[in-house]
């Protein structure tokens, strides 16, 4: 899967639904980086991909940030 698949952003992410959503590793808040269609966890200083306007939250689909 290229790195362009991982952001395909054919639907829009519903910024609501971070009320509902939770980070699957630390359980704590998650913001949304909308110019990298991923939900970002500081608490686990994870990333999680938005594909097709649905958030991935599987920690094998993470990304690591600094």
């Amino acid at each position: 899967m290229t790195e362009a698949d991982r952001k395909s952003s054919g639907q829009p992410f519903d910024s609501r639904m971070l009320e509902s959503l939770v980070c699957p590793s630390s359980h704590g808040v998650l913001s949304y980086d909308a110019a990298a269609q991923e939900l970002i966890s500081k608490a686990a200083r994870l990333a999680f991909p938005i594909r097709d306007g649905i958030p991935v939250m599987l920690i094998s689909e993470a990304r690591a940030i600094d």
